[in-house]
């Protein structure tokens, strides 16, 4: 398994483990966790995690992601991959931080036994600013305003404890959209502040490289400043098929040598 040295270099050559997977429970992603799991052998990736949609009260966005009726399904389809997966198969789940249901959501994970909660923020109230359907509202959109509102709701998602590992950070690039160099050091570096604080991760996101922007998710300058503040990452693909697990990572961890980060890996659970 990937490990980072002091000096930025990999101990060993093998792939990281991938951490970002959805499944067709989400509506927008095909296959499930066994698919995604023979894929990661392929791959030669030393362990994945099943990270779908988490089921968000009050039908929030229940385009993209499953309802709760359909959590035990997703249950089984893990454990399922479990029991014939060659490598660790986490259980995991994306939270999305929407301020009106944080708390209930918060308590709700925290009662499935998780190894690992990615967390994002897709939403500006119902502005789903990634969704290509709703890009043409960037034409008139503040860059700098939804940049400093964007990483407000991550600090806070940050704050009340909601994830183990915020996914994606600097997602609100993914148009070609973002400040400039100053404006985003300002908004950016209190909210790694706040992240280092808390003793989380973030996430070296590929899916970038495949979305207009052509970058990985976050940014190097990003990832550098994380650094800086000893925080450790993971990698993920945020794969919607089988065959993009583990996309790009090659890149990821030049990327990761290059900032000087250091690696987290999460053992999985035994759940009965």
């Amino acid at each position: 398994m990937l490990r980072m040295k002091d000096n930025g270099e990999a101990e060993e050559s093998i792939l990281p483990p991938d951490y970002h997977t959805h499944t067709f429970l989400c509506k927008h992603a095909e296959g499930a966790p066994v698919d995604y799991a023979f894929h990661g052998v392929r791959r030669r990736l030393p362990a994945l995690a099943a990270t779908d949609h988490c089921p968000m009260p009050g039908g929030y966005d229940p385009e993209h992601r499953m309802g709760i009726d359909f959590f035990p399904e997703y249950v089984r389809l893990v454990e399922t991959a479990r029991e014939v997966s060659p490598i660790p198969i986490l259980f995991g789940i994306e939270v999305d931080y929407v301020p009106e249901y944080a708390e209930e959501v918060k308590d709700w994970v925290q009662q499935q036994g998780f190894d690992l909660v990615l967390g994002s923020v897709h939403f500006l109230d119902y502005w789903a600013f990634d969704d290509p359907a709703q890009r043409y509202l960037w034409e008139s959109a503040d860059v700098a305003g939804v940049w400093r509102r964007y990483f407000g709701m991550i600090r806070r998602m940050v704050e009340i404890g909601l994830c183990t590992v915020v996914a994606h950070l600097d997602l609100p690039k993914k148009f070609g959209r973002r400040p400039p160099p100053r404006l985003q050091k300002e908004i950016v570096l209190p909210v790694l502040d706040v992240i280092a604080d808390r003793g989380l991760a973030i996430e070296i996101n590929t899916s970038g490289l495949f979305h207009p922007v052509g970058e990985i998710y976050p940014s190097p300058e990003i990832l550098c400043w994380a650094a800086e503040r000893n925080i450790p990452v993971t990698f993920g693909s945020d794969a919607h098929t089988p065959e993009r697990v583990g996309s790009a990572f090659d890149l990821a961890v030049r990327l990761a040598r290059e900032c000087g980060l250091r690696a987290m890996t999460i053992e999985p659970s035994r759940r009965s």
